[in-house]
């Protein structure tokens, strides 16, 4: 009777091993169940590797009941400390189901731990979420019992989780003591673990040592070119892969190409490395499509962006977002506002970049209501804690003067970070509230938050709209003490506040102390100079800026003209646009043009200003301030019959600027034309627009005071009404060597 069921239990322990080979799960537990139906005892089973494949059948079928089943079995059968073998498959039972803890407490009790008993139990660490220390520990652990060895999908989870230099080093050393160095996924983790935390400097030196290189070795070193700023040593390796090497370029190696071109800001080198694309059938990769989506956009050229896009056989929502931000980039509003149409229509699921993408179109429409519609969806779609999200909508409440809804925002964020702190400070900025700007930088300092660079340009910005010479000094001394004044950008805010707040001489002791000065720092000083007066100066430092070596840019070149324009030196403004057209080869913008002719409308020569206006470039049409700068001069030249036309077109292009209905009504009064005096103070009320006040800043001990037209309230009204009275008897003096002393 004994040997028919031994010979019958061999049969199906036989059977049960071959249907593991195969995968064939549920034939295994078909005949472990009718196994168990014959009552035979565990123990029988001479091979105990048969549970191993029991285990496995019922982990992949789903069946853990049966697998505790089992296992409290093998523990009333004596089975459970017998063998290591059968304690492993129990434990790597329950790190596959999820069951860490039960799995740590099978190893536990294991009396004789193998290398494969710690394999398990370091593998099912590094599963875990947040494991991956706990796993660090078990492996060095494990080496300290001198029969462990690895295997090499540990290893390579081992290396990737270092993040010390010791840490590396010694994983390094242990790899090679061991003779695992030979494994090219090993050599392959080690190359990218110096890339991402040692710099590729130090890889390099691991990556020419290597005899042998796949897609992987050559794939980490161009990344981490590509993302260390080297681009251009990126694409020489990707060429020296290419020509040398019978490796296929795949997906993600093209994608730190295609990053290295965006770094490196060559357009042709970027198309030529699509053609690459093209060639190698890689077009078709979702990933190499959202790189090139975001190439194209970078080089400003959205038509082939889109172009990409359209022919990308899959997109995903990195794909919508890359080429809505590709047309906010390159400020196409319309054409952005088309794709999220198109996202809606086809049910794409938005999220926190869609939406910052959108804020940032609302911000250049300046339409409040469309943002708060985003931030009614935001908070609908539950983004309402997300910091990008919540930054944005600040910024763009502020930009559309809706800064109450700002505040009010800005107040309800629990955690704010640097980024809110200075969102904030630059929204009151941007709405005329530098007070309550000062105000939230000094509560900031108190909550212990850390300023940095943009915080503190935000505030001096601030102190220079306040005006305030000792809230400047003391915004001055903020930067020294937190070490930010001797960065150049924060250099070059400190020296436009002095000047803003007419201090000229300390704005150039600022500018002599900038060790690294850049082209923003020498065109923000020749401004410095021209708004308060001396355009000489301005000259000077255009010249001495040029005996440098440094080339003027857009910014500079506005500047030098417009001080040329206030001081009155036309002959000189003439020449500099002359040479910055002919030698410098500036593009010029509207902005130029207007101020041109704002300089020849000052010195009275309407004539060239209006042959200025018409022989501008087809690409550029007068604007508002251009009109408005004739505008000024016909009114105090008398010439009203230019001036119609002036007004016509000021009124076409800025209906809302109070300040051209003035104009022209006094202009029109001027000549005696008393009804179109009266029919443009009549508009202005039709129009409902709102006229507002002409004012003056001046410094009384070192405190700002603004004097408001028509303002009678102000303390020292009586005290200026006098002094100008003094003023206009002395410019009436025949004798100018009569002198009149001025007390406040």
């Amino acid at each position: 009777m004994q040997l028919p069921i031994i010979s019958r239990l061999s049969n199906w322990l036989s059977n049960i091993k071959q249907l593991s080979n195969n995968s064939k799960w549920e034939q295994i537990f078909s005949h472990y169940q009718e196994l168990t139906r014959t009552q035979l005892p565990l123990h029988f089973m001479q091979d105990p590797s048969f549970i191993h494949p029991i285990l496995k059948a019922c982990q992949n079928l789903n069946f853990f009941t049966n697998g505790y089943s089992i296992h409290a079995s093998l523990i009333k059968n004596g089975m459970f400390v017998s063998y290591t073998s059968i304690q492993n498959s129990l434990m790597d039972f329950y790190v596959k189901g999820g069951n860490f803890k039960l799995a740590l407490s099978v190893f536990d009790e294991i009396k004789i731990k193998d290398s494969i008993s710690w394999n398990i139990v370091i593998n099912g660490s590094f599963n875990l979420d947040g494991g991956l220390r706990n796993g660090l520990f078990l492996f060095c652990k494990a080496v300290g019992t001198g029969v462990f060895e690895p295997n090499v999908a540990n290893l390579v989870l081992v290396i990737q989780e270092c993040r010390d230099f010791y840490e590396g080093l010694m994983i390094h050393c242990y790899v090679i003591k061991n003779g695992f160095w030979s494994v090219l996924s090993v050599q392959n983790s080690i190359l990218r673990l110096y890339v991402v935390d040692y710099g590729v400097g130090v890889a390099r030196m691991l990556f020419d040592e290597m005899r042998e290189r796949d897609v992987v070795s050559w794939s980490v070193m161009i990344g981490g070119y590509a993302q260390n700023g080297e681009a251009r040593v990126a694409l020489e390796l990707f060429r020296e892969m290419v020509s040398g090497s019978v490796n296929e370029v795949d997906g993600q190696m093209m994608v730190s190409v295609l990053q290295a071109c965006i770094r490196l800001g060559n357009f042709v080198v970027g198309r030529m490395y699509h053609g690459s694309v093209i060639c190698r059938g890689l077009n078709f990769d979702l990933f190499v499509g959202n790189s090139l989506i975001d190439m194209y956009s970078k080089y400003s050229d959205s038509d082939s962006a889109l172009e990409v896009f359209t022919e990308m056989p899959q997109r995903n929502l990195v794909s919508w977002n890359s080429m809505l931000s590709g047309f906010v980039h390159n400020k196409k509003y319309v054409e952005a506002i088309s794709v999220f149409c198109s996202m809606s229509e086809k049910d794409i699921q938005v999220d926190e970049i869609t939406v910052v993408n959108l804020l940032q179109i609302c911000k250049h429409l300046l339409d409040p209501y469309y943002c708060r519609s985003i931030h009614c969806a935001v908070i609908r779609k539950g983004y309402k804690l997300n910091k990008l999200v919540v930054n944005s909508l600040i910024d763009v409440y502020s930009k559309c003067n809706l800064i109450t809804h700002a505040w009010l925002l800005f107040s309800q964020v629990t955690d704010q970070d640097t980024i809110t702190w200075s969102t904030m400070i630059a929204g009151f900025t941007h709405c005329g509230l530098p007070q309550e700007a000062i105000s939230v930088f000094k509560e900031m300092i108190s909550v212990r938050a850390t300023p940095n660079t943009i915080t503190m340009v935000n505030l001096l910005e601030a102190c220079s709209s306040s005006g305030e010479l000792n809230i400047s000094k003391w915004a001055h001394a903020i930067a020294i003490r937190r070490g930010l004044a001797s960065e150049v950008v924060v250099g070059t805010a400190i020296l436009d506040m002095y000047a803003k707040c007419g201090a000229i001489e300390t704005s150039r002791k600022v500018f002599n102390q900038i060790s690294q000065k850049n082209i923003v720092s020498w065109s923000a000083m020749i401004a410095a100079y021209g708004m308060n007066g001396l355009a000489h100066n301005s000259l000077t430092l255009f010249r001495e800026m040029k005996l440098q070596g440094l080339k003027p840019n857009e910014v500079t070149s506005l500047s030098i003209l417009s001080a040329c324009s206030h001081g009155g030196l036309v002959e000189e403004g003439i020449s500099l646009f002359r040479e910055l057209v002919q030698d410098h080869d500036i593009d010029l913008s509207l902005e130029h043009y207007s101020c041109m002719v704002d300089l020849l409308c000052r010195a009275g020569r309407l004539d060239k200003a209006v042959d200025l206006m018409e022989t501008m470039s087809a690409s550029v049409k007068p604007g508002a301030s251009a009109w408005g700068a004739l505008l000024s001069a016909c009114q105090r030249y008398g010439n009203s019959e230019l001036g119609i036309q002036a007004v016509s077109q000021v009124l076409r292009l800025e209906p809302s600027n109070s300040a051209v209905y003035m104009l022209a009504s006094n202009m029109f009064a001027a000549e005696g034309l008393w009804n179109d005096s009266a029919r443009m103070r009549i508009l202005v009320k039709e129009r409902g627009v709102k006229v507002e006040a002409g004012y003056s800043l001046i410094h009384v001990k070192s405190r700002a005071e603004k004097f408001v037209a028509g303002d009678t309230r102000h303390p020292l009204s009586d005290r200026i009404c006098y002094v100008v009275e003094q003023l206009h008897e002395f410019m009436q003096l025949d004798n100018a060597n009569d002198k009149v002393f001025l007390y406040m």
